[in-house]
């Protein structure tokens, strides 16, 4: 394997999470069955169809998907060159990308029986969309 793929998104990671000599599970031991469970109900949901056809229907008649392309013509007129458009993510439901992926974590949430979700959030935007997601599946 030539040495540029070998610590790459290319090649991994590995079933115990490394990426050639990096990466790892570091997480209190406590957390592990926590942990494991996740593993084994994510490794399930991703190749079952019920999953992803539910995934799809909400990212077209939720979030709003696929985000519509904007030709930016007068942009395009003043630089030159290659035609410029923009891709309208702050038309996805909550006004940001932020909700494709929590729309994922909160239906494998549900799936696994939780009622209760806490996020991180740093500028807003996550916080708002896990709010909006569990909202729409009652969660707390």
């Amino acid at each position: 394997m030539p040495d540029d793929l070998i610590n790459s998104y290319m090649t991994g990671p590995d079933e115990q999470g490394r990426f050639g000599i990096f990466g790892g599970r570091f997480v209190s031991e406590t957390l592990m069955p926590l942990i494991l469970d996740l593993e084994a109900r994510y490794e399930h949901a991703k190749t079952d169809q019920s999953f992803w056809d539910e995934m799809r229907d909400l990212w077209k008649h939720y979030v709003g998907r696929p985000s519509p392309l904007y030709y930016a013509q007068r942009l395009t007129e003043e630089l030159g060159g290659a035609k410029i458009y923009l891709k309208r993510e702050e038309l996805n439901h909550t006004g940001a990308h932020k909700i494709n992926n929590v729309l994922g974590q909160i239906i494998l949430a549900r799936r696994m029986g939780k009622t209760r979700i806490i996020a991180e959030t740093g500028a807003g935007q996550h916080g708002v969309a896990t709010a909006t997601v569990c909202a729409k599946f009652g969660l707390k």
